[in-house]
């Protein structure tokens, strides 16, 4: 049984308000003690409120309910593909967070809904051709910042450039191109709209100030990048 089915597991028997301890959780899925307090742990950073009742073992807060809903096979399918894509994101924040944000989503699988989606993940690979080893851990903090408007600072480093340079910036768009993260922001050192791969970025900042929304518009800004790159390819001819 793999670790996301024993934690399902374990939070569907919470679920039925029983008092579990580490040793019946250790027998019944023939791991170590160790591993069920890990366990527990990845269940509580899931967000989900587990307590620890003093010599008596582990249960669930009063009043802790799972929405019910459902999903069909296809649907749960859907959902095991898209683990697999995103296991092949080089933002490891993004991943952590898809990972907590399925469990709490795989609770309320049906057991046999839960079981194929096992056998289905199990029968599936995603193969990574990229030959660049690049990897950040800022997409999360980054979206957070986006959707509050919270100036970000950023050491930044281009690419080919060993020199690293600070940045403030009002974050305002995030896409994804070849396993890159790329981040739209207004940069206050150039006054004006940049492209940073998030990749790229040594070390942030989010800060507690928030800016005022410019309206940046998608559109207009691929427009003025095309128009730019049409006037520097007629001024070389």
């Amino acid at each position: 049984m793999s670790q996301l089915a024993r934690l399902i597991s374990i939070l569907t028997l919470l679920k039925s308000r029983r008092v579990l301890t580490a040793t019946e959780l250790s027998n019944r899925f023939d791991v170590s003690v160790r591993t069920v307090y890990r366990d527990m742990q990845k269940l509580i950073e899931a967000g989900v409120p587990v307590i620890t009742l003093e010599g008596r073992g582990y249960t669930l807060m009063d009043g802790y309910t799972v929405a019910p809903v459902q999903f069909t096979e296809k649907q749960a399918n859907a959902l095991i593909t898209a683990e697999h894509l995103v296991n092949q994101s080089n933002d490891s924040s993004f991943v952590k967070d898809f990972g907590e944000a399925l469990t709490k989503i795989k609770s309320v699988f049906r057991s046999s809904v839960l079981e194929k989606s096992e056998l289905l993940n199990n029968k599936m690979y995603v193969f990574d051709t990229r030959k660049q080893n690049i990897s950040s851990n800022a997409l999360s903090e980054i979206q957070l910042a986006i959707t509050n408007f919270n100036y970000v600072e950023i050491n930044y480093r281009k690419a080919d450039d060993p020199n690293i340079s600070f940045r403030k910036i009002e974050p305002y768009f995030i896409f994804s191109t070849e396993n890159k993260w790329i981040l739209i922001a207004w940069c206050y050192l150039r006054n004006d709209y940049r492209a940073f791969r998030i990749d790229r970025i040594q070390h942030f900042k989010i800060l507690p100030d928030h800016f005022e929304d410019r309206k940046f518009s998608i559109q207009d800004y691929i427009k003025r990048e095309h128009e730019e790159a049409l006037r520097e390819n007629n001024g070389s001819i």
